[in-house]
Protein backbone atom coordinates (compact mmCIF):
# COMPACT_ATOMS: atom_id res chain seq x y z
CA UNK A 1 0.00 0.00 0.00
CA UNK A 2 2.63 2.85 1.19
CA UNK A 3 4.77 2.05 -2.56
CA UNK A 4 1.33 2.63 -4.27
CA UNK A 5 0.78 5.82 -2.57
CA UNK A 6 4.11 7.17 -3.53
CA UNK A 7 3.79 5.95 -7.46
CA UNK A 8 0.23 8.05 -7.34
CA UNK A 9 2.23 10.92 -5.82
CA UNK A 10 5.15 10.64 -8.13
CA UNK A 11 2.54 10.78 -10.63
CA UNK A 12 0.80 13.20 -9.40
CA UNK A 13 4.07 15.53 -9.08
CA UNK A 14 5.25 15.20 -13.03
CA UNK A 15 1.59 15.89 -14.26
CA UNK A 16 1.83 19.02 -12.45
CA UNK A 17 5.16 20.08 -12.22
CA UNK A 18 6.24 18.96 -15.55
CA UNK A 19 2.91 18.65 -17.79
CA UNK A 20 1.24 16.05 -19.46
CA UNK A 21 3.74 15.26 -21.46
CA UNK A 22 7.53 16.20 -23.57
CA UNK A 23 8.47 16.81 -26.87
CA UNK A 24 12.03 17.42 -27.47
CA UNK A 25 12.77 19.91 -29.28
CA UNK A 26 15.49 18.53 -31.61
CA UNK A 27 15.79 15.20 -32.97
CA UNK A 28 19.07 13.57 -33.12
CA UNK A 29 22.40 16.11 -32.85
CA UNK A 30 21.37 19.32 -31.17
CA UNK A 31 22.26 22.57 -33.74
CA UNK A 32 24.85 24.72 -31.99
CA UNK A 33 25.59 22.74 -28.63
CA UNK A 34 29.09 22.62 -28.05
CA UNK A 35 30.68 19.10 -28.82
CA UNK A 36 32.21 16.93 -26.37
CA UNK A 37 30.94 18.96 -23.28
CA UNK A 38 27.98 18.02 -21.34
CA UNK A 39 27.11 19.22 -18.12
CA UNK A 40 23.85 17.92 -15.36
CA UNK A 41 21.15 20.82 -15.85
CA UNK A 42 20.15 22.34 -12.96
CA UNK A 43 17.04 23.07 -11.40
CA UNK A 44 16.99 25.31 -8.14
CA UNK A 45 13.54 25.63 -6.72
CA UNK A 46 12.25 25.82 -10.33
CA UNK A 47 14.80 28.25 -11.60
CA UNK A 48 16.41 26.23 -14.38
CA UNK A 49 20.22 26.88 -15.73
CA UNK A 50 22.50 25.18 -18.07
CA UNK A 51 20.00 23.77 -20.45
CA UNK A 52 21.62 21.62 -23.33
CA UNK A 53 18.60 19.68 -24.17
CA UNK A 54 15.36 21.86 -24.66
CA UNK A 55 11.99 20.82 -24.20
CA UNK A 56 8.33 21.39 -24.79
CA UNK A 57 6.15 20.54 -21.81
CA UNK A 58 2.34 19.99 -23.45
CA UNK A 59 -0.57 20.70 -21.24
CA UNK A 60 -3.60 19.32 -23.47
CA UNK A 61 -7.39 21.66 -23.34
CA UNK A 62 -10.21 19.71 -23.11
CA UNK A 63 -11.47 18.04 -26.41
CA UNK A 64 -12.75 20.40 -28.87
CA UNK A 65 -14.59 19.41 -32.37
CA UNK A 66 -13.21 22.62 -33.70
CA UNK A 67 -9.54 23.39 -34.20
CA UNK A 68 -8.17 25.16 -30.91
CA UNK A 69 -5.40 27.61 -30.78
CA UNK A 70 -1.97 26.78 -29.00
CA UNK A 71 0.78 28.80 -26.86
CA UNK A 72 4.35 28.51 -26.84
CA UNK A 73 5.18 29.68 -23.43
CA UNK A 74 8.37 31.38 -22.35
CA UNK A 75 9.35 31.63 -18.75
CA UNK A 76 12.04 34.60 -17.74
CA UNK A 77 15.50 34.98 -15.80
CA UNK A 78 17.50 37.27 -17.10
CA UNK A 79 18.91 35.14 -19.89
CA UNK A 80 20.35 33.37 -17.56
CA UNK A 81 17.88 31.42 -15.92
CA UNK A 82 14.53 30.33 -16.65
CA UNK A 83 11.55 30.86 -13.77
CA UNK A 84 9.57 28.27 -15.32
CA UNK A 85 6.77 27.89 -12.29
CA UNK A 86 5.14 30.96 -11.92
CA UNK A 87 5.88 31.74 -15.90
CA UNK A 88 5.64 28.45 -17.18
CA UNK A 89 3.62 25.51 -15.14
CA UNK A 90 0.53 28.15 -14.34
CA UNK A 91 0.10 30.29 -17.29
CA UNK A 92 -0.19 26.81 -18.67
CA UNK A 93 -2.61 25.37 -16.68
CA UNK A 94 -4.48 28.67 -17.08
CA UNK A 95 -4.53 28.58 -20.83
CA UNK A 96 -5.25 24.66 -21.11
CA UNK A 97 -8.54 25.76 -18.77
CA UNK A 98 -9.39 28.05 -21.54
CA UNK A 99 -9.28 25.78 -24.27
CA UNK A 100 -6.05 26.73 -25.48
CA UNK A 101 -3.09 23.71 -26.22
CA UNK A 102 -0.80 24.86 -24.23
CA UNK A 103 3.22 24.57 -23.95
CA UNK A 104 5.81 25.25 -21.67
CA UNK A 105 9.02 25.80 -23.27
CA UNK A 106 12.59 25.34 -21.67
CA UNK A 107 15.29 26.70 -24.15
CA UNK A 108 18.98 27.19 -24.17
CA UNK A 109 20.51 30.16 -22.49
CA UNK A 110 22.83 31.91 -24.18
CA UNK A 111 25.57 30.08 -22.51
CA UNK A 112 29.24 30.67 -23.72
CA UNK A 113 30.69 27.81 -22.41
CA UNK A 114 27.91 25.25 -23.88
CA UNK A 115 26.73 27.03 -26.75
CA UNK A 116 28.03 28.61 -30.25
CA UNK A 117 26.59 31.61 -31.72
CA UNK A 118 25.18 31.86 -27.73
CA UNK A 119 23.54 35.36 -29.03
CA UNK A 120 21.05 33.29 -31.48
CA UNK A 121 20.43 30.87 -29.87
CA UNK A 122 17.36 31.37 -27.41
CA UNK A 123 15.68 32.55 -30.62
CA UNK A 124 16.47 29.59 -32.38
CA UNK A 125 14.91 27.19 -29.86
CA UNK A 126 11.53 29.43 -30.02
CA UNK A 127 11.44 29.75 -33.95
CA UNK A 128 11.82 25.70 -33.38
CA UNK A 129 8.87 25.32 -30.69
CA UNK A 130 6.18 27.37 -33.14
CA UNK A 131 7.56 24.95 -36.31
CA UNK A 132 7.34 22.03 -33.90
CA UNK A 133 4.04 23.05 -32.48
CA UNK A 134 2.59 23.87 -36.11
CA UNK A 135 4.10 20.72 -37.51
CA UNK A 136 2.09 19.22 -35.05
CA UNK A 137 -1.61 20.81 -35.83
CA UNK A 138 -3.05 17.86 -36.96
CA UNK A 139 -2.25 15.55 -34.27
CA UNK A 140 -3.29 17.89 -31.80
CA UNK A 141 -6.31 19.18 -33.24
CA UNK A 142 -4.60 23.20 -33.41
CA UNK A 143 -5.10 25.56 -35.37
CA UNK A 144 -2.23 26.40 -37.93
CA UNK A 145 -3.05 29.80 -37.88
CA UNK A 146 -3.60 30.60 -34.12
CA UNK A 147 -0.32 29.80 -32.48
CA UNK A 148 0.98 32.61 -30.12
CA UNK A 149 3.70 32.97 -28.20
CA UNK A 150 3.95 34.53 -24.61
CA UNK A 151 6.84 35.73 -22.57
CA UNK A 152 7.61 37.56 -19.19
CA UNK A 153 10.27 39.78 -18.81
CA UNK A 154 13.86 38.42 -20.74
CA UNK A 155 11.15 35.51 -22.03
CA UNK A 156 9.30 38.53 -22.63
CA UNK A 157 12.11 39.88 -25.15
CA UNK A 158 12.36 36.12 -26.82
CA UNK A 159 8.40 36.25 -27.49
CA UNK A 160 9.45 39.91 -28.61
CA UNK A 161 12.06 38.32 -31.09
CA UNK A 162 9.79 35.39 -32.27
CA UNK A 163 7.18 38.16 -33.50
CA UNK A 164 9.55 40.63 -34.98
CA UNK A 165 12.72 38.35 -36.19
CA UNK A 166 10.89 35.57 -38.38
CA UNK A 167 11.97 36.66 -41.97
CA UNK A 168 15.05 34.70 -41.62
CA UNK A 169 15.14 32.00 -39.37
CA UNK A 170 17.91 31.29 -37.39
CA UNK A 171 17.92 27.46 -38.58
CA UNK A 172 17.42 27.35 -42.28
CA UNK A 173 15.39 24.96 -42.64
CA UNK A 174 12.42 26.45 -41.18
CA UNK A 175 11.01 29.14 -43.96
CA UNK A 176 9.34 32.59 -42.38
CA UNK A 177 5.82 31.21 -42.29
CA UNK A 178 6.54 28.02 -40.27
CA UNK A 179 8.23 29.96 -37.27
CA UNK A 180 6.00 33.24 -37.02
CA UNK A 181 3.43 33.24 -34.18
CA UNK A 182 -0.09 34.83 -34.68
CA UNK A 183 -0.26 36.21 -31.65
CA UNK A 184 1.91 37.38 -29.35
CA UNK A 185 1.75 38.08 -25.06
CA UNK A 186 4.22 39.93 -23.74
CA UNK A 187 4.05 40.69 -19.96
CA UNK A 188 6.79 43.10 -18.55
CA UNK A 189 8.82 42.24 -21.07
CA UNK A 190 12.59 43.44 -21.75
CA UNK A 191 12.84 45.12 -25.28
CA UNK A 192 15.29 47.58 -25.39
CA UNK A 193 19.14 47.06 -25.36
CA UNK A 194 20.09 50.85 -25.72
CA UNK A 195 21.54 51.54 -22.41
CA UNK A 196 18.50 54.49 -21.91
CA UNK A 197 16.24 51.60 -20.53
CA UNK A 198 17.00 48.22 -20.82
CA UNK A 199 17.44 45.41 -18.21
CA UNK A 200 21.26 45.64 -18.41
CA UNK A 201 21.36 42.21 -17.11
CA UNK A 202 19.24 40.63 -19.81
CA UNK A 203 21.38 42.73 -22.38
CA UNK A 204 24.89 41.91 -20.56
CA UNK A 205 23.54 38.02 -20.90
CA UNK A 206 22.31 37.91 -24.14
CA UNK A 207 24.68 39.93 -26.24
CA UNK A 208 27.40 40.43 -23.99
CA UNK A 209 29.09 43.79 -21.95
CA UNK A 210 30.84 45.43 -24.96
CA UNK A 211 28.12 44.07 -28.16
CA UNK A 212 28.48 44.87 -31.43
CA UNK A 213 26.47 47.76 -32.65
CA UNK A 214 24.86 45.60 -34.82
CA UNK A 215 23.68 42.96 -32.19
CA UNK A 216 22.66 45.96 -29.91
CA UNK A 217 20.24 47.32 -33.34
CA UNK A 218 18.84 43.43 -34.03
CA UNK A 219 17.39 43.05 -30.45
CA UNK A 220 16.49 46.62 -29.77
CA UNK A 221 12.75 45.03 -30.66
CA UNK A 222 11.17 48.54 -31.03
CA UNK A 223 13.66 48.84 -33.97
CA UNK A 224 12.28 45.20 -35.34
CA UNK A 225 8.46 46.13 -35.22
CA UNK A 226 6.21 46.08 -38.33
CA UNK A 227 2.76 45.68 -39.99
CA UNK A 228 3.71 41.64 -40.30
CA UNK A 229 4.30 41.83 -36.36
CA UNK A 230 1.43 39.50 -35.13
CA UNK A 231 -1.48 40.71 -32.86
CA UNK A 232 0.17 42.03 -29.43
CA UNK A 233 -1.08 42.40 -26.18
CA UNK A 234 0.91 43.80 -23.49
CA UNK A 235 1.24 44.33 -19.79
CA UNK A 236 3.49 46.27 -17.79
CA UNK A 237 3.40 48.03 -14.16
CA UNK A 238 4.07 51.30 -13.70
CA UNK A 239 6.81 50.90 -10.48
CA UNK A 240 8.20 47.95 -12.20
CA UNK A 241 12.20 48.95 -10.88
CA UNK A 242 13.84 46.10 -12.74
CA UNK A 243 12.39 46.50 -16.51
CA UNK A 244 11.11 50.14 -16.56
CA UNK A 245 7.55 50.85 -18.30
CA UNK A 246 9.09 52.75 -21.37
CA UNK A 247 9.83 49.40 -23.08
CA UNK A 248 6.28 48.27 -23.68
CA UNK A 249 5.58 52.03 -24.28
CA UNK A 250 7.96 52.29 -26.79
CA UNK A 251 7.11 49.00 -28.28
CA UNK A 252 3.55 49.68 -28.50
CA UNK A 253 4.00 53.23 -29.94
CA UNK A 254 6.01 52.03 -32.76
CA UNK A 255 3.82 49.29 -33.59
CA UNK A 256 1.14 51.24 -33.15
CA UNK A 257 2.68 53.87 -35.74
CA UNK A 258 3.79 51.01 -38.22
CA UNK A 259 -0.12 49.95 -38.51
CA UNK A 260 0.03 47.13 -36.10
CA UNK A 261 -2.32 45.49 -34.12
CA UNK A 262 -1.72 46.15 -30.29
CA UNK A 263 -3.39 46.00 -27.14
CA UNK A 264 -1.48 47.80 -23.88
CA UNK A 265 -2.39 47.75 -20.52
CA UNK A 266 -0.61 49.51 -17.69
CA UNK A 267 -0.96 48.58 -14.23
CA UNK A 268 -0.55 51.55 -11.79
CA UNK A 269 1.40 49.05 -9.62
CA UNK A 270 2.53 45.33 -9.00
CA UNK A 271 6.05 45.68 -9.23
CA UNK A 272 8.03 43.03 -11.84
CA UNK A 273 7.67 39.45 -11.49
CA UNK A 274 3.83 38.58 -10.97
CA UNK A 275 3.39 36.36 -13.61
CA UNK A 276 0.48 34.33 -13.18
CA UNK A 277 0.67 33.89 -9.30
CA UNK A 278 -3.07 33.44 -8.00
CA UNK A 279 -1.58 35.28 -4.99
CA UNK A 280 -0.21 38.69 -6.49
CA UNK A 281 -1.56 41.65 -5.69
CA UNK A 282 -2.26 42.23 -9.62
CA UNK A 283 -3.67 38.67 -10.67
CA UNK A 284 -6.80 40.95 -11.65
CA UNK A 285 -4.09 41.46 -14.90
CA UNK A 286 -5.49 38.23 -16.39
CA UNK A 287 -9.08 39.00 -16.65
CA UNK A 288 -7.90 41.90 -19.23
CA UNK A 289 -5.76 38.85 -20.90
CA UNK A 290 -9.47 36.59 -21.00
CA UNK A 291 -10.96 39.39 -22.82
CA UNK A 292 -8.48 39.98 -25.42
CA UNK A 293 -8.53 36.07 -25.93
CA UNK A 294 -12.05 36.36 -26.10
CA UNK A 295 -12.26 39.20 -28.50
CA UNK A 296 -8.97 37.60 -30.45
CA UNK A 297 -11.61 34.06 -30.84
CA UNK A 298 -8.88 32.08 -29.23
CA UNK A 299 -9.81 31.10 -26.29
CA UNK A 300 -13.14 28.86 -25.67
Amino acid sequence: MKSTIILIALTFLFKTSYGQSELPLWTGEIPFNKKGIYVEEVNDNNRITKVTTPMLYHYKAAPSNAPKAAIIIVPGGGYIREAIDHEGWLPAKWFSERGIEAFVLKYRLPDEELVDNAPMIPLMDAQEAIALVRSKASEFNIDPQKIGIIGFSAGGHLAASASTLFAQPVNPQQTSETVRPNFSILVYPVITMTDQFTHKGSKENLIGISPSEALMQLFSLENQVSNKTPVTFMVHSLDDKAVPVQNSNVYAENLFNKGGNVTKIILPAGGHGYGFRENSPVSWWTQYLEVWLSIQKLSK
